[in-house]
């Protein structure tokens, strides 16, 4: 009996070392499957937007909306300026413009955030030129039949778009919204041609890893329609872009898209994270934009510098790209019922000195720390 209950603890005792080696090996083989599926993903990753950005190959040329008008002499100034004023006022209060005379030679300076306003101003004001008569009357028939001519272009380029990539079922108003991105740039990048490149982009990504081409593609050519929105809004192009998707009755899915290009919300569908990817290798990619990496620099400086001119301010740190400034302020010198006026006042000195594309958002942080040593 002694030997029987013997042998039976041996054989239990090499089925355990069994079932160990056993796990032991399978665990091996666990972790080498998975390093391996990494690599094969990282690789295949590589691939598929390597693949990607080969089969877009646009051009990476990019136009500019000109905001300067020649002028054959500076006899010409006179005559836009008219008696005692009246043409060039007549002319900006039709086209909402501001119409800079100065000493420049045979130039005129066309000045408005709106870019469809500036191109209606500055083809006007070109034909009258070329016309002879500047008088108010004539002023307001040119700029009329010029916004006639503008509308329809605007329209025009919307539908062109769609028929390039073959969209379809889109209202009206969203045409015209993307046909507005047409006569917009940011840093030197036609947005509407951006806005192309990233729906092929992203179909071309959907279609590699398993997604809704037409979803991808769709949300991916409304990202930026928030730039060439018509109201003035204090929120970012992404959140005015979601708003007027919605309003157009979008896909929950593309409204999500639009609204998380940057982050501004979570995304919620893969397409909504390969929009984002696409509008990243459009934007990145050489020849799209050119602010320079000085130029970038210098921003940002200027950003944190302006602010730390603040009685007050210990530092200030530009974050996202100069989306963001997040300043700390001294909080024996600036106490928690004047923070929000210090905010208000440096955010009104950011917009009168700088110049930058979107909005900046300015976080302002104040605490107490007191230290004290226990002895």
């Amino acid at each position: 009996a002694f030997l029987f209950f013997e042998e039976v603890d041996s054989i239990s005792l090499i089925i355990k070392n069994l079932e160990n080696a056993a796990r032991h090996d399978a665990q091996s083989l666990l972790n080498k499957i998975d390093q391996e599926a990494q690599l094969n993903a990282e690789k295949k990753a590589q691939e598929i937007l390597v693949s990607a950005i080969q089969r877009i190959a646009t051009e990476t040329t990019s136009e500019i909306t000109v905001a300067t008008v020649s002028l054959p002499s500076d006899e010409m100034k006179g005559r836009i300026i008219g008696r005692e004023g009246r043409n060039i006022r007549s002319l900006e209060t039709l086209t909402g413009v501001d119409i800079i005379i100065d000493d420049t030679p045979e130039a005129v300076v066309i000045s408005c955030f709106d870019p469809v306003r500036k191109e209606i101003a500055r083809v006007a004001l070109e034909r009258l030129i070329i016309d002879g008569r500047i008088h108010p009357a004539r002023i307001e028939e040119i700029v009329q039949k010029v916004t006639r001519e503008i509308q329809q272009k605007i329209y025009e380029e919307g539908e062109k778009a769609l028929f390039e990539l073959g969209l379809h079922s889109m209202s009206q108003e969203a045409i015209r919204a993307i046909g507005r991105l047409y006569f917009r740039t940011s840093y030197g990048q036609n947005v509407l041609t951006h806005s192309k490149e990233v729906a092929e982009l992203a179909s071309i990504l959907a279609a590699e890893v398993g997604a809704n081409r037409e979803l991808a593609k769709r949300a991916a050519l409304l990202h930026d329609i928030g730039k060439g929105a018509e109201n003035d809004s204090d929120q970012n192009h992404a959140e005015v872009g979601a708003e007027m998707a919605r309003k157009m009755g979008e896909d929950p899915r593309v409204v999500n898209a639009i609204e998380a290009h940057h982050n501004d919300c979570e995304p919620q569908t893969i397409e909504a994270v390969i929009v984002q990817v696409a509008d990243a290798i459009s934007a990145a990619r050489p020849g799209a934009r050119r602010e320079t990496v000085d130029n970038y620099v210098k921003r940002l400086e200027n950003l944190e510098e302006t602010a730390k001119k603040f009685h007050g301010v210990e530092q200030a740190y530009a974050i996202q790209a100069g989306r963001e400034l997040r300043i700390l302020v001294n909080n024996d010198k600036i106490p928690d019922d004047q923070v929000k006026d210090l905010a208000k006042q440096i955010a009104k000195q950011i917009e009168t000195d700088l110049r930058y594309p979107g909005r900046i958002k300015i976080t302002m942080i104040r605490e107490t720390r007191i230290i004290e040593y226990a002895r």
